[in-house]
């Protein structure tokens, strides 16, 4: 890690209508350094990211590039200033080959021009050491590959600091080592990273220095050695963690004797191998596994979303049939699906339309939902779950991640559902967010709602969960509660259940 200031931003202004979305932030990047940049859904990390690209223009401060000063307009400007973003979502053509997504746009280079453009890509992935091939299509490509591929494009387009917001939340661990391996590599080649994740031990595992928002200010900056894991949370949420403390005891929630609300033998779906479930009232449980495992094939199977192809359903104990989702909205069902831009926000509608959406579609829309009940349902809801927005009117698709997915809770919660299904709530979201929704899940029990919760973080499932299905390869093997459900058991389970007999 050197210490050549290579970027610096001073007292950076953003003001949008009604919120001051960054109040005099600073931050500085040094060469050949990875840099952290932390904080909630909503503290002005992609709003910093925003104006340093060139998407929105900055109402106060200055930037310096290698000491200079630099007027960034657009993202064009960023890019031709050394700048360059590798987003969550892939933003190259999956059609096109891997040299040709590393060349688009640069057709007038001497590269493409000769036709020598995928000697020119091979050469650039065997340096950076990527698993590709300059002939192959990026859509065979995994998805650490493929931004793989846009990192190295960037490299090529000679990019001094390397933004990367959100790389490995799809990946799984040997693909985010060797992510993180590349990194390491450009690191060592002088280039600035500015890395954006939510993932706390990724944090420790690969940056030099950690920067913390929080509410559009700057909180500090630190060194990452020197600061504790507890300590960056604390200054994250903005208060100490005794309420995260006593999420960690086992959930005091007693279910054995309650009535069993939805029971499902040998269902399947066009995605999902046969299998039983059942959950009680008031109990949280949750399916768990590797990535892959069907967990969320098998909630879809039961919430109607993927077509039903075997099985049998009862509510109560009494007989149903659910093969799609309004049917099983009908039977008291809500369901908050694992990707949330794709199958949950309408990002044109505003939070008001967002939230009332579920409840006009079981009313049927001949009997629309009037606009002074919407807005009175848009305003609780926003104060209940305190979601972050500039007023009931603005468009989700502006609303930070962890208030979008705030926003499709209030829909789901609007309908008082018997029975809440929800697939990875809190990815991609902040510790507090997390911390909220935990907390919301267990009130909902109390108040006697069954919900079924599925996460990648085992520790957070263990915190949340009074029973486990576990499953590999879309088969359950095995069930947890008790004194069993611990990290430890749940890996065992994971790496050598045996499958129970379900075809």
């Amino acid at each position: 890690m050197q210490d050549k200031v290579l970027l610096q931003m001073r007292q950076i202004e953003k003001r949008f209508p009604g919120v001051r979305a960054l109040g005099g932030v600073d931050f500085t990047l040094r060469e050949g350094e990875i840099h952290a940049l932390m904080g909630e859904n909503g503290a002005g990390k992609s709003t910093l990211i925003k104006v340093l690209t060139g998407v929105y223009q900055m109402d106060g401060g200055e930037i310096k590039l290698d000491g200079e000063l630099i007027t960034i307009r657009s993202p064009q400007d960023a890019q031709n200033s050394g700048i360059s973003t590798v987003y969550q979502e892939i933003t190259l053509c999956p059609n096109l080959t891997v040299a040709e997504n590393m060349f688009i746009g640069r057709e007038d280079s001497a590269w493409v021009r000769h036709k020598d453009y995928e000697k020119r890509a091979d050469e650039i992935l065997g340096k950076l050491g990527i698993p590709a091939r300059s002939r192959q299509q990026l859509g065979d490509c995994s998805l650490a590959v493929q931004q793989m591929v846009a990192i190295a494009r960037a490299v090529d387009m000679k990019c001094k600091v390397l933004i990367l917001d959100e790389p490995t939340s799809s990946l799984d661990d040997k693909e985010v080592n060797m992510l993180f391996d590349l990194m390491r590599s450009l690191k060592s080649q002088g280039v600035g990273i500015i890395f954006v994740t939510h993932f706390l031990e990724q944090v420790y595992e690969v940056s030099d220095r950690i920067t913390v928002l929080r509410n559009g200010e700057l909180v500090g900056e630190y060194l990452t050695e020197e600061l504790p894991q507890v300590e960056l949370v604390a200054k994250m949420i903005g208060k100490e963690l005794d309420e995260l403390s006593s999420l960690r005891e086992e959930p005091d929630i007693v279910v054995e004797e309650k009535e069993v609300f939805y029971n499902a033998k040998g269902l399947s779906s066009s995605a999902a191998l046969p299998f039983d479930f059942s959950i009680r009232k008031g109990e949280v449980n949750g399916f768990t596994g590797l990535l892959g495992s069907g967990r969320s094939e098998s909630v879809r199977a039961i919430f109607g979303a993927d077509k039903v192809t075997g099985g049998s359903v009862s509510i109560k104990g009494k007989p149903v049939k659910i093969t799609r989702p309004v049917e099983a909205m009908k039977n008291g069902i809500g369901y908050l699906a694992e990707d949330r831009k794709r199958d949950g926000i309408i990002a044109d509608l505003s939070v008001r339309e967002n939230i009332i959406l579920a409840l006009q579609v079981m009313n049927g829309f001949f009997k629309p939902i009037s606009r002074s009940e919407s807005e009175a349902f848009a305003d609780e809801y926003i104060k209940v779950l305190n979601i972050k927005t500039a007023s009931r009117e603005t468009p989700i698709g502006s609303l930070s991640g962890g208030n979008q997915q705030k926003v499709i809770l209030a829909r789901w919660l609007l309908t008082h559902p018997d029975y809440l299904i929800l697939d990875e709530p809190t990815r991609g979201i902040d510790v507090g967010t997390k911390l909220e929704i935990q907390k919301l899940v267990l009130k909902l029990a109390e108040e006697g709602v069954s919900v079924t919760f599925i996460s990648s973080e085992v520790e957070e499932m263990l915190r949340t969960c009074s029973r486990l299905i576990v499953m590999r390869d879309r088969h359950v093997v095995g069930e947890l509660k008790g004194s069993d459900l611990n990290q430890e058991q749940v890996m065992k389970t994971i790496a050598g259940g045996e499958a129970k007999d379900e075809e």
